[in-house]
This record gives structure tokens, C-alpha cells and sequence, in this order.
């Protein structure tokens, strides 16, 4: 009963990981739906591969924590069950980091932009659609100066 239990429990950081939703050139949140958004067009002058990462994810380090104090004092058994609990909440907390940053890193891409009006901007975002050199996209900004490029 219990192995189902902490399987269960072990499963939590990957749900709540897979509600996260990153920005692209083509997702929108339900905040930026119906925003105001600048229209600037240019051309691509370079493209690079990066990795994006959600840097305020707390999830997995939380839902470790939790399961790994559960896990330490079921294993103490009533003797040294604070010691159990606080080193379980300790390996389960490092455990929930690394969970956290594999669910919320993506493959993103740097986009450098030479904007008509000849200024030079680069955004990063997910790597949702390809862009190469040459081509001519728009620049979409927001009034909070969130940017994303699109064709």
C-alpha cells in the first residue's frame, strides 16, 4: 500500500511540471491574448541554438522535500523518526531540483534581428517554428517589452 503511495506521490512533480507553459512565437498565455502588441519588421542575421530554462520553478523542490521527509521517518519507525525525516527532506529536496530543471528546460533558439530602422536585437525563445538568415520576420512587442519573432 505504501509503495503505491510514494509512486503516486514521486508523479506529482511531473504533473504539475507538464502545466507549465513557455511563451513562443506561437503559444500564447492567457495573459498576453488580446494584448496590444507593437508590429516591427526586419531581417535575420544569425541563429543560434540555446537552451531556455523557467528559473522561478519551486515544484520539484517542494514535492521532494515532502516525499523525502515522508520516506525518512517511515524508515526511522518512531526511532530516530526527526533524523529520518529532516535527511529524507534534505535528498529529497536535492532529488526535486534536478527533476525541476530537466521538466523546465527546453530547446530554444536565439534569434539576431536587423530590425528595418537598422537597429540590431536578438531575442531567444522556444524553438516552436525554423528561421534562417536572409529571411524577413516581425518582431511582436508587448507594452511590458516581451518580444517574440514570428514569420
Amino acid at each position: 500500500m505504501k509503495s503505491g503511495f510514494y509512486a503516486g506521490i514521486l508523479l506529482l512533480p511531473l504533473a504539475l511540471g507538464a502545466c507549465s507553459i513557455t511563451p513562443s512565437s506561437n503559444t500564447y498565455t492567457t495573459a498576453q491574448a488580446g494584448t496590444l502588441q507593437e508590429v516591427k519588421y526586419g531581417t535575420v542575421l544569425g541563429v543560434r541554438n540555446v537552451m531556455i530554462r523557467e528559473d522561478n520553478a519551486e515544484t520539484g523542490k517542494v514535492a521532494g522535500g515532502v516525499i523525502g521527509g515522508t520516506v525518512g521517518s517511515d524508515v526511522g519507525q518512531g526511532k530516530g523518526q526527526i533524523i529520518g525525516s529532516v535527511a529524507g527532506a534534505v535528498i529529497g529536496g536535492t532529488v526535486g531540483i534536478a527533476l525541476d530543471r530537466s521538466i523546465q528546460t527546453k530547446q530554444g533558439v536565439e534569434i539576431t534581428v536587423r530590425m528595418d530602422d537598422n537597429r540590431t536585437v536578438a531575442i531567444a525563445q522556444l524553438a516552436d517554428e525554423p528561421f534562417t538568415v536572409g529571411e524577413q520576420v516581425k518582431v511582436l512587442t508587448s507594452q511590458d517589452g516581451k518580444a517574440r519573432i514570428t514569420h
